[in-house]
C-alpha cells in the first residue's frame, strides 16, 4: 500500500544484517540490501549485461554484477567499473512501523 510515495515492500526483520533480497514492486524487481547498518534499495538489473544483481557481493558501498564484475554504488547507484558504464536506479528508503518502504 502506497502512502505519500512510499510502498511497503518487506517486514525490516526479514532482511538480516549483509544480506539481500529482491521484491517486485509494480513489475519492477528491486534489490534491497542490508549493508553497513543501512538498508539501500537499487534496480535489479545491472546496466551492462541486463542481468539481476540479487546474487551479486555486497562490500565497501558497492554491489558487483554476478555475471561480469561490473560494481555499482549502493547509494547513488553510479557504476564504479566497467565493463558497466551508465548507473542503475536508486531508490529513497525508509522504515515505518517495522516494515521497509520505499518511494518508486
Amino acid at each position: 500500500m502506497a502512502d505519500n510515495g512510499f510502498t511497503a515492500v518487506l517486514a525490516l526483520d526479514a532482511l538480516p544484517a549483509d544480506t539481500q533480497k529482491a521484491v517486485d514492486v509494480d513489475g519492477r524487481s528491486i534489490l534491497l540490501c542490508h549493508h553497513d547498518g543501512r538498508i539501500f534499495a537499487v534496480e535489479n538489473l545491472c546496466s551492462h549485461a541486463e542481468q539481476p544483481l540479487e546474487c551479486g557481493r555486497v562490500k565497501w558501498g558497492w554491489i558487483a554484477c554476478p555475471f561480469h564484475g561490473a560494481r555499482f554504488d549502493l547509494k547513488t547507484g553510479e557504476a564504479l567499473n566497467p565493463p558497466a558504464i551508465n548507473p542503475i536506479a536508486t531508490f529513497v528508503v525508509r522504515i515505518a512501523d517495522g516494515m521497509i518502504e520505499i518511494a518508486v
